[in-house]
């Protein structure tokens, strides 16, 4: 008989509010939890996060894209050349500090060099290329290069990958 007493009430209490009795719930081994709160979404990186920030490491410390974005028509081949100077060395640094590169082909370009491996991600056939795309060697124009090691910073939560450069506003 108590089966059945707890069958209607069980019944019954689910049907009109929605949910077991405590105690049968505990009898039973089944308890209730209480709700958890909804955890805040975390931002997940993606990848052009890493892009946009050596972007913005870049022109934090070498101001590039204000350089790459100004029209320099304007200017003398002298004036550009003296800005580029200051500009190289600041960006090189930048890339030191947060890239190892290296190059694919560790030669001397404008030698002949064999081909070791065929893969198009790493090598780049130029000039006249066989129609079967696939030659023994020919001459390094470029040495190409690879990012052996990066230690970019990690992006806090608050902080947004789009926004390369804050703008400055000076309060006189």
């Amino acid at each position: 008989m108590g089966r059945i007493a707890i069958a209607f009430r069980s019944f019954f209490a689910i049907l009109f509010k929605g949910e077991l009795p405590a105690d049968i719930a505990q009898a039973f081994g089944f308890t209730q939890q209480k709700a958890q709160p909804t955890p805040k979404p975390v931002p997940q990186a993606r990848p052009a996060d890493g892009a946009l920030q050596i972007l913005g490491i870049l022109q934090r410390d070498s101001r590039l894209v204000d350089f790459l974005m100004e029209d320099i028509s304007p200017y003398s081949d002298e004036q550009i050349g003296a800005a580029v100077r200051n500009l190289h060395d600041q960006c090189r640094d930048s890339l030191s500090r947060y890239l190892h590169l290296s190059p694919v082909i560790d030669s001397v370009e404008g030698t002949f060099t064999k081909i070791e491996s065929g893969d198009p991600a790493t090598i780049k056939l130029v000039g006249n290329v066989p129609a079967n795309g696939k030659a023994p060697g020919g001459i390094l124009r470029h040495k190409g290069w690879r990012a052996d090691r990066v230690d970019l910073p990690t992006l806090t939560s608050n902080q947004n990958a789009n926004i390369l450069a804050p703008a400055e506003i000076e309060i006189e």
